[in-house]
């Protein structure tokens, strides 16, 4: 009886009622550009020109902190390789002077042997814990003069001399090999940073980068515009600053004039020397920033500041975290031409002041030596000021 029944139409059932084939056909459709749309990314997706803007800079930003990184680990890998060569020169020396002194003390005792004593035996004399013991143990000690006995005195305070250099030398290339281990990985940070910057600018449109222009010439005229207050502000308090000093000058009489003429002759040996340290600064306007550089063809940030107060007769630290320690930290309010400015929590950019609210930095991978307002990443970027000398 089942062979006779008739196969069910074509269709599906939805809420209980019975589809044609057609509307199936049509829902089915339905759900899969549903499941499509779904699936594939929309364009809604894409990062903004504001997002890839704030992740390029956040990527310089972290490219530049770990170019300071690399700059310590180099400065201290130099150091200490010096270290270790004199180390090791050392130790070479004294090597030959105690296979001198060894090649002496057989000599006296083949010399006790002449004369009556044991024969020397030569595997016993190198074995023992030191030249002493072999000559105590062959009976030759007592039988040694006071030159020959102050020879073995001195073999004895020399070998324990070479052993702690050799122990000096061994820890040093210990620390040195963890140095280079740090430089090795702080020059792969960097690499790694600076490639994902350029691929994401590599993926922007024409239009997309002509945005990406225009949000940086807003922050440019952000940046000039914060300069120009601080530039007015510092102007005030100057005239504010030397018309009290005048006034309490005028007030106090000639006691106050040695005082103030003091503080003038303080003043201006600073400015000579930041009038110095600018000119070199100034001169290098337009030449690359490279990661690690000092010059005379590229710089990074803190390889700048060091060639410019250099070249004024002060020897600044290499690295930022060096910098920011070296001088007399003064607020913006009273930064003068020559101070240094650095910038973020973690002290990873600095530039060289010039007044108005401007300074001459190394910017970034791909810009170069530059003019710029101190507020060129805006207010909070700003970590502190610090006159060098």
């Amino acid at each position: 009886m089942a062979s006779h029944r008739k196969s069910p139409p074509a269709g599906t059932r939805v809420a209980g009622i019975r589809t044609p084939a057609l509307a199936t056909a049509a829902l089915t459709s339905v759900a899969l550009l549903s499941q499509t749309a779904t699936a594939a990314p929309s364009t809604d997706d894409k990062p903004s020109i504001e997002e890839v803007e704030k992740k390029v800079d956040d990527l310089y930003r972290q490219a530049e902190s770990a170019t300071e990184k690399y700059n310590s680990a180099k400065e201290k890998t130099t150091k200490q390789r010096k270290e270790v060569d004199t180390l090791l020169d050392d130790v070479a020396q004294r090597t030959q002077k105690l296979n001198e002194a060894r090649e002496e003390l057989g000599s006296f005792a083949a010399a006790q042997y002449r004369t009556g004593a044991s024969a020397p035996d030569t595997a016993t004399f190198l074995l023992a814990d030191t030249p002493q013991d072999y000559f105590d143990q062959t009976q030759l000690m007592g039988r040694m003069t006071d030159r020959q006995k102050g020879a073995v005195d001195d073999y004895i305070t020399e070998q324990s001399a070479t052993m702690k250099k050799r122990q000096e030398a061994t820890e040093s290339l210990a620390t040195l090999t963890e140095s280079q281990s740090d430089l090795k990985t702080a020059k792969a940070t960097v690499q790694r940073k600076l490639s994902d910057a350029r691929e994401l600018l590599s993926q922007l449109t024409a239009e997309e980068k002509a945005r990406l222009a225009a949000i940086e010439k807003r922050k440019q005229e952000e940046a000039a515009r914060k300069a120009a207050e601080l530039a007015k502000q510092q102007a005030a308090e100057q005239k504010a600053a030397e018309e009290a000093a005048a006034a309490e000058e005028a007030a106090s009489g000639s006691s106050s004039g040695t005082s103030g003429s003091s503080s003038t002759s303080t003043d201006s040996s600073y400015a000579t020397k930041a009038d110095k340290a600018l000119a070199f600064a100034r001169s290098q306007i337009g030449k690359p920033y490279v990661w690690g550089a000092t010059g005379p063809d590229s710089y990074d940030c803190s390889g700048l500041t060091q060639a410019a107060w250099n070249a004024a007769g002060i020897s600044l630290p290499r690295t930022t975290y060096d910098q920011v320690d070296f001088g007399t930290t003064v607020s913006l309010a009273n930064a003068r031409p020559g101070d240094l400015v650095f910038f973020y929590d973690d002290v990873s950019h600095v530039g060289i002041y010039i007044g108005n609210g401007m300074m001459i930095h190394a910017p970034k991978p791909g810009a170069y030596v530059r003019e710029e307002s101190i507020y060129y990443d805006g207010e909070s970027a700003i970590h502190s000021v610090v006159r060098p000398a």
